[in-house]
């Protein structure tokens, strides 16, 4: 069984923000399908390449993402190895994508809160840029993406579902960060 995790925020204030870029991903993957409103998440189980798949989106707001990946890590018995954190990066230029596993928070707050609940930080991420800001930091990170920025992380789109079937398709997970590396 997978866990995939797209961070964001929950609310229409939020859609379409920098931060929301793991909610975003996982609407786009999976198109249209209907969430189910569970324990501090919107969830959505399905079966994919003969896998057992739950995606989440916390509701719990970003900073504390780790509480509902914590409990659906515990209540469904989820190894570290299953689980994907997709989340926005600003160290990374606007639409650059790079794997990481076992590797600190960068000053994430979601993927710090992360770390805390599941006491680890050896679970892979998939870390979508922003980019660095020009001002304050949470005015950005929960800024609306400009028309040409949602056309640069439209056209890694392909490459990002590749991963997630990948990922799901149980790819060697160093092997995983060679390939998209």
């Amino acid at each position: 069984m997978k866990l995939i995790v797209g961070l964001g925020n929950p609310g229409k204030k939020y859609e379409n923000t920098r931060h929301n870029i793991g909610f975003f991903i996982l609407d786009s993957y999976l198109k249209e399908v209907n969430w189910k409103d569970d324990k501090n998440a919107f969830i959505y189980k399905t079966k994919i390449f003969n896998e057992d798949v739950i995606f989440i989106k916390p509701t719990t707001f970003m900073n504390l993402s780790g509480v509902a990946v914590s409990y659906y890590k515990n209540f469904y018995k989820i190894s570290l190895n299953d689980i994907l954190i997709i989340h926005d990066d600003m160290d990374l230029e606007i639409g650059s994508i790079r794997l990481k596993k076992d590797s600190s928070s960068g000053g994430h707050n979601g993927i710090k809160n992360i770390i805390d609940n599941l006491n680890s930080k050896d679970f892979l991420r998939l870390k979508i840029g922003i980019s660095k800001p020009e001002y304050d930091v949470i005015d950005y990170v929960l800024s609306k993406f400009s028309s040409q920025e949602i056309a640069l992380i439209n056209e890694k789109l392909s490459t990002i579902y590749n991963i997630i079937d990948d990922f799901i398709k149980n790819e060697n997970v160093e092997r995983l960060m060679n390939k998209y590396n």
